[in-house]
């Protein structure tokens, strides 16, 4: 790992060579695949003489200019040609190994099928070439294969050509019209079931969409379908954005390292996120699907037609896409659910990425694997920069600046900066101190006061912002920070609502005319990824749940009034003193449960007591026992306290058939067995008798970490039931990780070996081994180590096989500093051992390395 060198921002040069035009011949043969890439290149700078082409793990048979053989020299990751020509026809011929690429990079096979993986860097695993965003190339593609084994070729735009050749093959030619990076480019080629529909576009042109699914998941993928209609038809009337090819196409894979990929009109997901039906994917399920093919329709223009100059710009098109398909659900659905679901995204895991080793502003200075920078950061907190920014201007002048961003770069490679230059031109706000959120890694803590001055009917707020150092940064500024803000009167009036602007390091707001001390509601809806300080009363969380103007600001006051029920509880605990739970906690949460106006999908979410990673990330540092024991106590507490009304509100909810109802069912049957052991009736019966997925997993759930013959009996019954079914045995491996009992870490062993279980498909170690370690906090923190050990072992089993598995999975060993002294060497021995691999991956070097120095 000595030759690893990290790649810089600042270092960035525009190309010396682009490539306008791209012909791709592919001779598909599982071991022999052959493939012709036949380039059309324009010298851009005057002093280029030699074209540096990237490449990697490939066999090249033969290069050619403008007919010619020449000369070049090859290296591990790459070819130079020394050329003094301005432009030239350029022929690659490259022969690939797809059954034997287990890295799910490039050209590989996913269960007897073709398939491919170009973002960020895998097309240079398919040929040589200007592997980089910002060149764009025209491209054609021609696909040639057997056509009983693959009766079904694809690759992006409009299909030109289809004819059967010799010898049972068949050929066919793909144009797409619309210049594109390296990156987006994408084939499949396979024998599916496909689903057809069509989408009228806003000027009337008929667009064919096409699902294909594995053989006998036809009736599963009619939510996907629904699912890009309903995105279409959302873009058009938010965003004036209409579909541009003739053709629009899904295709679901079981081997895929991510979610899904945006490949301009050839998408390829994971098959959890297209396959559902009732009997086998749950409400989130429905809701996961929906949100990501909205997110990867919604690239279309916001990372496809306009794309990103380097990686480095990488929140530039996800940022971007992450907050359109949040409000792409939340116009279609609850939209304080849907931003309840996003805030514990950044509460619970970006601010953790914020405090860890590989802290990054949402567009990174460095990089050495830029796999790495596919985080929370660049994804979530670069969603909550676009929402800052759509706060600031407001709904008309953030579509003028969309409106113009479009304008001016349709069809380019450009960065963050052109983005906000684009919004600060068509809305005349000044956003030059707000683009250091694009700069500046951390997560900034605002440390608000209050003071009332009764006499003169006066309300001042004193706001305080700070950003401690971060591994990557040491110097800090103030932020432009949009605070929005309500105050509520003692009858629960709004007396203000309001978004300030926080700018300076400290500032004081003054409200006159406040003619009694009201309860402020600060921060609403999450306007800032910031950790807010401020001394709440019991009294005061209590009647922010009841009167806040804003759901979110219900919800989070719920938070905050158990959080501080827990940590008090610690503190009683370490001082060896009796745990209790306020009564006003209490009657909070039963007036919460006996309401009528609020939407059961919002109480079920208020029930939905913070976790252990939840509450880790409000302490610099924590005593993990003494946590746990606290947790559990206050959250059975709140259970046994609100018995009577859970039982009510789940009776009748047990036969109303929505998802809002079911959220709540189930969360109210899960603090039922807080309760008490004989509501295990309750969760066997609800089991037995469920007619969905949702309902089936909720019971499990429920029970998971009891030690129980209920519990046994109902996952042996699940394993039977559907252990031919990979997608739906996935939810039973992570019901197996996260059930925090004693013996869950020797099930975990015993289970690698499981024939649902298998290291090298990505969705199987997510659901087994990713779960556990990131879920189930307790477990693997025991204090002997054996989880690190577990994880590690799978670390260095993964390292080879899939590297970017494996340096996703690894997040929870590197984020060691918050444990105690005992936890915290463990950990990092168990790092040494990874670090100390003689073959150790970019991807695992980097996040290791990093943990360590740090």
């Amino acid at each position: 790992m000595t030759q690893v060198q990290a790649k810089y921002l600042k270092d960035y040069a525009a190309p010396q060579f682009t490539i306008t035009h791209l012909d791709l011949s592919f001779q598909l043969d599982g071991k022999e695949t052959v493939v012709t890439a036949t380039s059309k290149v324009v010298k851009q700078s005057e002093l280029a003489t030699c074209l540096v082409l990237d490449g990697d793990e490939m066999k090249l048979l033969s290069v050619k200019i403008n007919g010619a053989e020449v000369n070049y020299k090859q290296e591990l990751t790459g070819l130079s040609i020394d050329t003094e020509l301005e432009e030239f026809e350029l022929e690659i011929v490259t022969q690939l190994d797809p059954e034997a690429n287990l890295s799910l990079e490039g050209l590989y096979m996913s269960d007897g099928a073709y398939c491919t993986q170009c973002e960020a860097e895998g097309f240079r695993r398919i040929t040589y070439f200007l592997d980089r965003p910002d060149v764009l190339a025209i491209f054609t593609v021609s696909i040639e294969a057997d056509k009983a084994a693959f009766p079904y070729l694809l690759s992006n735009g409009n299909l030109v050509e289809q004819r059967s050749t010799l010898e049972g093959k068949h050929f066919v030619k793909w144009h797409d019209p619309f210049p594109k990076p390296a990156y987006l480019f994408a084939l499949v080629a396979g024998d599916f079931d496909l689903l057809e529909d069509e989408f009228i576009t806003c000027s009337q042109r008929k667009v064919k969409l096409q699902v294909f699914v594995d053989k006998g998941n036809l009736h599963k993928a009619q939510h996907a379908i629904d699912s890009l209609k309903l995105s279409m038809a959302w873009d058009e009337s938010r965003f004036n954005l209409e579909y541009d090819l003739d053709i629009y196409m899904i295709v679901a894979v079981d081997f895929f390292n991510m979610g899904a990929m945006e490949n301009k009109g050839l998408n390829v997901f994971n098959t959890k996120y297209v396959l559902a039906d009732i009997s086998s994917a749950t409400d989130d399920d429905y809701h996961g699907i929906e949100s990501v093919v909205g997110h990867e329709y919604f690239h279309n223009w916001t990372g496809n037609r306009v794309t990103c100059r380097d990686w480095f710009q990488l929140s530039l098109k996800e940022g971007l896409t992450v907050f359109r398909d949040q409000e792409f659900s939340s116009d279609v659905g609850s939209r304080a659910v849907n931003r309840i679901h996003a805030i514990k995204v950044i509460k619970n895991q970006q601010f953790a990425e914020d405090s860890g080793p590989m802290a990054h502003p949402i567009r990174p200075e460095s990089v050495i694997e830029m796999n790495n920078f596919y985080t929370v950061t660049v994804y979530n907190k670069g969603a909550e920069v676009i929402r800052m920014m759509h706060t600031l201007l407001g709904e008309q002048s953030f579509q003028a600046g969309m409106k113009l961003y479009f304008e001016r770069h349709d069809g380019q490679a450009v960065t963050c900066d052109d983005f906000v230059s684009a919004m600060q031109d068509a809305s005349g706000v000044d956003l030059l101190q707000f683009k250091r959120w694009y700069s500046q890694s951390g997560t900034p803590v605002v440390q608000v006061e209050e003071h009332y001055d009764e006499l003169n009917a006066r309300y001042c707020l004193s706001i305080e912002q700070s950003t401690a150092e971060t591994a990557d940064q040491k110097e800090k500024l103030a932020l432009h920070i949009p605070f929005d803000l309500e105050l509520l009167s003692n009858d629960g009036e709004s007396l203000l609502s309001e978004v300030l602007n926080v700018t300076e390091g400290k500032q004081e707001f003054v409200f006159n005319n406040i003619n009694q001390k009201p309860t402020p509601s600060l921060l609403q809806n999450f306007s800032a990824p910031v950790k807010l300080l401020f001394d709440y009363s019991i009294d005061q969380l209590v009647h922010l749940m009841r009167f806040a103007g804003s759901e979110v600001a219900r919800w989070e006051a719920s938070v905050t009034l158990v959080s501080q029920a827990i940590w008090a509880n610690v503190e009683m605990l370490n001082a060896q003193q009796a745990m209790h739970v306020d009564p006003r906690v209490i009657d909070a949460y039963k007036g919460i449960l006996l309401s009528e106006s609020l939407d059961k999908a919002l109480i079920a979410e208020i029930f939905t007591l913070p976790n252990i990673s939840a509450l880790i990330e409000q302490v610099d540092t924590v005593q993990l026992d003494s946590l746990a024991v606290a947790r559990d106590f206050v959250v059975e507490e709140i259970a046994t306290g609100c018995e009577d009304e859970l039982l009510t509100r789940y009776r009748e909810l047990e036969n109303i058939d929505n998802a809002s109802a079911r959220s709540l069912k189930n969360t109210c049957l899960a603090l039922l067995q807080k309760v008490s052991q004989q509501f295990q009736d309750y969760a066997h019966k609800q089991y037995m008798q469920a007619e969905n997925m949702t309902d089936s997993l909720g019971a499990l759930l429920s029970v998971n970490s009891d030690v129980s013959e209920v519990r046994e009996n109902l996952m042996a019954d699940y394993e039977a039931k559907w252990k031919t079914t990979p997608l739906v045995m996935d939810k039973w491996l992570t019901l197996n990780a996260t059930s925090n009992n004693d013996n869950c870490l020797s099930t975990l062993i015993a289970l690698t070996e499981h024939e649902s279980f298998s290291f090298s498909n990505p969705n199987r170690v997510r659901s087994l081994i990713g779960s556990f370690a990131a879920a189930n906090l307790v477990q693997f923190h025991k204090v002997d180590g054996s989880g690190y050990d577990f994880l590690t072992d799978a670390i260095i089993k993964l390292n080879k096989v899939n590297p970017q598995v494996a340096a996703r999975i690894i997040t929870p060993l590197i984020q060691f500093k918050k444990f105690d002294s005992v936890r915290q060497e463990l950990m990092k021995a168990s790092l040494q051992r990874i670090l100390a691999l003689p073959e150790l991956s970019k991807d695992l070097f980097e996040k290791v390395s990093k943990a360590l120095a740090a």
